[in-house]
């Protein structure tokens, strides 16, 4: 009988990186043998699934089983490549206020008995979606992009994960994780984009990871595949496993890794006109 940790994946703003980080990392979680559950909480904007290769298999969703239309089992959907990890897809039919806070809790409680890991995809923004995705979490791994509007909406995030949590009401603080995505060092170096160390001193909260801006995070969503399964030599795959490193307790530094240059861009780097 496993107590899973509860892992919420939170940001701002859409389109930085969150659902691409929920199935790179329960992907690592579950490559180093620990079972683990993705649950898709973006009611009526479902992503979770395809990046994760499993939309044609998707029968009963979170919303079905909250309305106790379906049992979890019956809504798990196992993953193809990793016997030991499953997915809980979101309903792209209903709206978002389909989820009740009493179902959300009880389906979380009962996903803890099965899984060690249970990974939450969570809608963007502020709004109740985001909060329930949020509120039973044991932890948060908070994804922003290296620009200014995107760190200010991670820091409105911080405010209700200290406030509208079950921890925070029980007096606790939710331990929370920095993860940088889509970071290019060329751009942060000329003041295109901030700095890693602007961004974790305007958050304070300790850096997990930094993903480099890569293609190849895109082709592995285009073919159904998390990039920690589809190329675990990308720049972007290792960032995630470190992470997951440091997530599971190993203390190492955060390297900044670099999306892979061409050899012709090498070459005629610096020579443009």
């Amino acid at each position: 009988m496993s107590n899973a940790t509860v892992v919420v994946v939170t940001s701002g703003k859409g389109g930085v990186g969150k659902t691409t980080t929920t199935a790179a990392i329960a992907s690592a979680l579950a490559k180093e043998g620990y079972q683990v559950c993705a649950v898709d909480f973006d009611v009526g904007l479902r992503n979770l699934d395809l990046i994760m290769g499993a939309e044609r298999r998707v029968v009963f969703d979170l919303v079905n089983v909250v309305r106790g239309e379906a049992s979890i089992k019956q809504a798990l959907v196992r993953d193809k490549k990793l016997n030991n990890l499953y997915l809980l897809p979101a309903s792209q039919t209903r709206d978002k206020d389909a989820l009740t806070e009493e179902g959300v809790a009880s389906v979380i409680s009962e996903l803890r008995m099965y899984f060690d890991w249970v990974i939450c995809d969570s809608p963007a923004g502020i709004e109740r979606g985001a909060t329930l995705a949020m509120r039973h979490a044991d932890e948060a791994i908070i994804v922003s992009n290296p620009e200014v509007s995107s760190v200010r909406d991670c820091d409105r995030i911080i405010g209700l994960l200290d406030a509208k949590t079950k921890i925070a009401e029980d007096g606790g603080r939710m331990p929370k994780h920095l993860m940088i995505t889509r970071y290019d060092t060329e751009r942060a170096k000329s003041g295109d984009m901030l700095e890693t160390d602007d961004v974790v001193d305007i958050l304070s909260v300790p850096l997990i990871g930094v993903v480099p801006e890569s293609k190849d995070v895109l082709k592995a969503s285009n073919v159904g595949l998390p990039i920690t399964v589809s190329d675990e030599t990308s720049p972007a795959s290792k960032a995630y496993m470190e992470a997951v490193r440091r997530l599971l307790g190993e203390n190492i530094p955060v390297t900044i890794p670099e999306e892979k240059k061409s050899f012709l861009g090498k070459l005629f780097k610096g020579r443009a006109a």
